[in-house]
């Protein structure tokens, strides 16, 4: 592990505007629509990069990411099964949602791409990168959910109870009835983002709009609910002897890597970050103060860079293999 390299201000354009989320469309695989978009790249010899969100997000989530990257990456975030404008899956396990993003990255015919993953997205990436190198160039890491056993450090852990019950969504579609789409809206960023102050008015009216979905979607409580308990499972497992730990798998990462978090994050140890970078062989860390557990949507240009930092010397350690 060595510490994350933060390119210059100038190495990313920054814009007086927002950007609205980047223009979707659907593929489908396997008889299942997934739902992409797609960053329009700004320069000549971009390289592909796929973007996968955290458990309850979509790919609006990398709006502001992808096009500070843009100069630099061609890039598409999905929507998860059962998130966003994606159809719903019959799995909602960390190997069936990694089996999903290596089956994008395939039927795209774009790999092997810059792999990102926050959160939940972040451990389904690092089983991707374990078990898929071929379709990996560098892997980069925000938040990841890798397993850790002290619930008093999520936020999550007052609904450890709750995914015991039976037909839990339907509890929590009772209780969701309760809540205006504004103001789930702005729960959710204000749990997600350490200062609520960085949300820019643009971006909580698309939040508002995105949260509407979630009522719309028959099945999205059904997905976050299954989503969860798989996660939950997956860090129960990762302590058990076998090969489907997380922390075997990203033991066997080989491509670079680029570990973020925020050291005030309420939904992920804050531990964890560093433990990830440490485990995985090939491994750079940025750690940000005063940051929660959306880097990419908190502070997109400060990650933007340290993305920039990655890549450079990604390029100039090939370049220097080439010249031997």
């Amino acid at each position: 592990m060595k510490r994350a390299v933060i390119a210059p201000s100038g190495s990313v354009t920054l814009s007086e505007t927002l950007a609205p989320p980047w223009p979707g469309y659907r593929i489908t695989i396997d008889g299942v629509a997934t739902h992409l978009r797609e960053t329009p790249p700004t320069a000549d010899g971009t390289e592909p990069a796929l973007f996968v969100h955290g458990l309850g997000g979509s790919s609006s989530n990398w709006t502001d990411l992808a096009g500070l990257l843009a100069h630099r990456l061609d890039g598409y975030a999905m929507d998860l099964p059962g998130f966003g404008r994606s159809d719903p899956a019959r799995s909602y396990s960390i190997g069936a949602l990694a089996e999903r993003v290596a089956r994008v990255i395939e039927h795209t015919g774009r790999g092997p791409v810059h792999l990102f993953g926050n959160s939940l997205g972040g451990s389904i990436v690092v089983r991707v990168a374990a078990l898929r190198p071929d379709l990996v160039r560098t892997l980069t890491l925000i938040s990841p959910a890798m397993p850790f056993l002290d619930a008093r450090r999520s936020a999550h852990a007052r609904m450890l109870p709750f995914l015991l019950i039976p037909r839990a969504d339907r509890l929590a579609a009772r209780r969701m009835a309760t809540i205006p789409p504004d103001q789930l809206a702005r729960d959710i960023l204000q749990i997600c983002f350490a200062d609520p102050t960085r949300i820019a008015e643009q971006r909580m009216a698309e939040a508002i709009e995105e949260a509407q979905l979630r009522y719309d979607v028959p099945w999205y409580l059904d997905a976050y609910v299954r989503t969860l308990r798989s996660l939950i499972g997956s860090f129960l497992r990762a302590y058990l002897p076998g090969s489907g730990s997380l922390w075997r798998l990203a033991a066997q990462i080989a491509a670079p890597t680029l570990v973020i978090g925020g050291d005030s994050d309420r939904l992920v140890d804050i531990r964890v970050a560093a433990q990830a970078a440490r485990t995985i062989p090939d491994s750079r860390l940025l750690m940000l103060r005063g940051v929660g557990h959306v880097a990419q949507m908190e502070v997109p240009e400060l990650v933007a860079r340290s993305v920039v930092g990655l890549l450079d010397e990604v390029h100039a350690a090939r370049t220097a293999d080439m010249a031997r």
